[in-house]
């Protein structure tokens, strides 16, 4: 066992009191402040949702796609990729598989709706 698990291990043990006193002593002898890292993990998810709030690009991914909907999937990958029978069935055959990246979230629900129609099991990303 490595010395970072034996530590882990004796954390996973100590009080809240402890675990307390602890941090009082790592603060005074490494000269840090436990302070920082919590005022900046405060403002994390306020930032993390705003970066959410603001996404503009997507990503179509088909997840799945039933035997029996095979056929009507192929169909709809050739018309919104512009490819040939082969290389649609060669996608669809292969699934999990990306149908489009950085598009708008018209365009994104626009596909779901289509494939979905179609059969698959379809994600937007």
């Amino acid at each position: 066992m490595s010395k970072v698990n034996t530590i882990i291990d004796q954390l996973k043990d100590l009080t809240l009191i402890e675990a307390s006193e602890l941090v009082t002593a790592i603060e005074e002898t490494f000269n840090v402040s436990a302070a920082a890292p919590v005022a900046v993990a405060a403002a994390g998810p306020a930032a993390a949702a705003e970066a959410v709030a603001e996404k503009t690009e997507f990503t179509v991914k088909v997840t799945d796609v039933p035997a029996d909907k095979k056929i009507s999937v192929i169909k709809e990958v050739k018309t919104i990729l512009n490819l040939g029978l082969g290389e649609a069935k060669a996608l669809v055959e292969a699934a999990p598989f990306t149908v489009s990246e950085k598009v708008s979230k018209d365009e994104a629900e626009k596909i779901k709706s289509a494939l979905s129609a179609a059969g698959a099991t379809v994600s937007v990303e």
